[in-house]
């Protein structure tokens, strides 16, 4: 795997300014600006946070993504004069010119973000990203922010639930690209399905631009545009032993099909020559690299002798063949009769190279069907995944919000007649809890100034959603989740590769205990707030009610 370059580091940050321009948000955003702007209060210090409200696919976490880019977005945040002229034309013709001096001259210079790593296990209602800065910039930013986290959270966190139907040996290779919600949704999901668990990506432009590794087999395509041997060019090949002389591969090659066919007592009436043909074509020109799809006709009757002639030939000349892969059927069942015949084979013919050759699964996998593997009998070595990994088909969004907490060191709460959907006030912090065997149990926010919980001190605080009832909680370990990441328009942490970001998230997940990490039922999380952060929410609530008769009073 090659890591990322200067060169592509270039890349990824111009990728976001041609991906991210600031005019890629919604025009109430400019509205509300121009208003704030107009009243004078554009200025006035607000903070705004990111979270989500329920965690995807019915589980029981999430994973945080999306950071990386929205530093980069933050870094490069200005309008050109492009961009305001075309501001210029859509608002109303009775906008001050002013406004759009102010636009022009508009960067993040004094925004600073506060953020949960890259990678971090995360659960629903807790802050995640908290802005601050002048009123008009950081609500200019809401859209952008939230369209770089929404889709990189939900995608990373697919994965995770993948990785763990699959468990940890068994190989993931993402090849959704063809399938996903145009370019930028195939590229966005090939780096965070890495970053969430898979192994490896059929996208070459991932791989340049993130390090990933990549990898590939073949279409059915290739395999039927051929109808005869006659086709095969070259057909010769250089043994990799060093003799110079060209050998008749196709030759080789039959004979080992006579002994194959022999062996298997198969009918080499039935095996399909323009197959054999394809094959062969492949061979000779990734003779270390063959790994082709054997189920274009018959994997029974044909596909599978035909890679065991061809590959059986490639080990004779000193080569060694990848494996097979499999597209169509049972793929339990095949892989099985797959392995048992390269088993024959190894043991017949003493090829010790057709004991590790490997067996790829490609069809149409979800998670369910995912989970399945693990509970048949198979000898799938590496599973490919496409549609149901980058779609999200189980849940399409993951629903982060961006809402205002505080304005003028004021907190300010939305009071919703869903409670789904009212916020909590203020600046705040928060923590981690960790019981004494090392998993975390429970996240507590409270507000900024509040001093940080203890290990082994007891605390009093209110679990969402449990109807105001305290409860005591005693942690053995504490972490502070959030860092500053972003201060006077300068990234203040150091950007992570996606490999240190996919190392992030198995060590986070790790941590996690199993029954919140269980794909079917899982324990819920508890998420709590600080005694003074639950009497703050009371007490704004109460005036709330008193304030709703102000026009009377007056």
């Amino acid at each position: 795997m090659a890591a990322p370059t200067s060169t592509t580091r270039g890349a990824m940050e111009r990728s976001i300014r041609e991906r991210v321009p600031p005019l890629l948000t919604d025009l109430y955003q400019f509205t509300m600006a121009y208003a704030y702007w107009r009243a004078g209060r554009h200025q006035e210090p607000a903070v705004f946070e990111l979270f989500f409200r329920d965690n995807p696919f019915g589980g029981g976490f999430s994973l945080f993504a999306g950071l990386h880019d929205c530093l980069l977005f933050l870094r490069s945040f200005r309008f050109t004069d492009e961009d305001v002229e075309f501001l210029r034309s859509v608002l109303p013709p009775a906008t001050d010119p002013a406004f759009f001096k102010f636009l022009r001259e508009l960067d993040c210079s004094g925004v600073t973000l506060r953020s949960v790593p890259e990678g971090t296990v995360v659960f629903a209602r807790v802050p995640l990203m908290e802005v601050t800065g002048p009123l008009a910039v950081v609500q200019l930013l809401e859209t952008s922010l939230l369209c770089l986290v929404n889709y990189a959270s939900l995608v990373c966190s697919n994965a995770a639930r993948f990785r763990l139907a699959a468990g940890p040996k068994r190989k993931l290779l993402e090849m959704g690209l063809r399938r996903a919600q145009g370019p930028d949704g195939g590229l966005t999901a090939s780096r965070y399905t890495y970053i969430g668990g898979f192994d490896l990506t059929s996208n070459v432009q991932a791989g340049f631009l993130f390090g990933i590794p990549v990898a590939g087999t073949m279409a059915h395509s290739y395999v039927t545009s051929f109808t005869s041997l006659e086709e095969v060019w070259p057909q010769t090949l250089v043994a990799l032993n060093g003799d110079p002389d060209p050998v008749d591969i196709i030759s080789l090659t039959k004979g080992w099909l006579s002994r194959v066919c022999e062996l298997l007592e198969a009918q080499p009436g039935k095996i399909h020559e323009g197959e054999l043909a394809a094959f062969l074509s492949y061979a000779i020109a990734y003779p270390q690299n063959f790994l082709p799809v054997i189920d274009s006709y018959s994997v029974k009757c044909s596909g599978l002798l035909n890679f065991c002639s061809v590959a059986l030939a490639l080990c004779e000349l000193g080569f060694r063949p990848v494996g097979v892969r499999l597209d169509s059927g049972d793929l339990c069942r095949q892989s099985v009769d797959v392995h048992r015949v390269l088993r024959l084979c190894s043991e017949r013919f003493s090829v010790a190279a057709f004991d590790s050759l490997i067996i790829v699964g490609t069809n149409n996998i979800s998670e369910e069907s995912m989970a399945e593997l693990n509970k048949k009998e198979n000898e799938i070595n590496v599973v490919g995944v496409g549609t149901h990994l980058v779609t999200c088909t189980k849940q399409p969004s993951l629903g982060c919000v961006y809402k205002l907490v505080e304005v003028r060191g004021t907190p300010r709460m939305k009071i919703s007649e869903d409670p789904q959907k009212s916020t909590v006030p203020g600046r705040k912090a928060v923590y981690r809890l960790i019981d004494s065997e090392g998993h975390p149990f429970l996240d507590l926010v409270s507000l900024a100034h509040e001093s940080p919980p203890e290990a082994g001190v007891p605390l009093s605080c209110f679990p969402l959603g449990c109807n105001n009832s305290p409860v005591s909680v005693t942690p053995a370990q504490v972490s502070c989740l959030r860092q500053e990441v972003f201060i006077k328009g300068q990234v203040t942490h150091p950007l992570c590769s996606a490999a240190e970001t996919r190392a992030k998230v198995q060590s986070s997940l790790q941590t996690l205990h199993p029954r919140h990490k269980r794909l079917q039922e899982p324990d819920s999380y508890t998420v709590a707030l600080s005694e003074e952060l639950h009497s703050l929410v009371t007490e704004i609530r109460k005036g709330s009610s008193n304030n709703s008769n102000f026009l009377l009073a007056n």
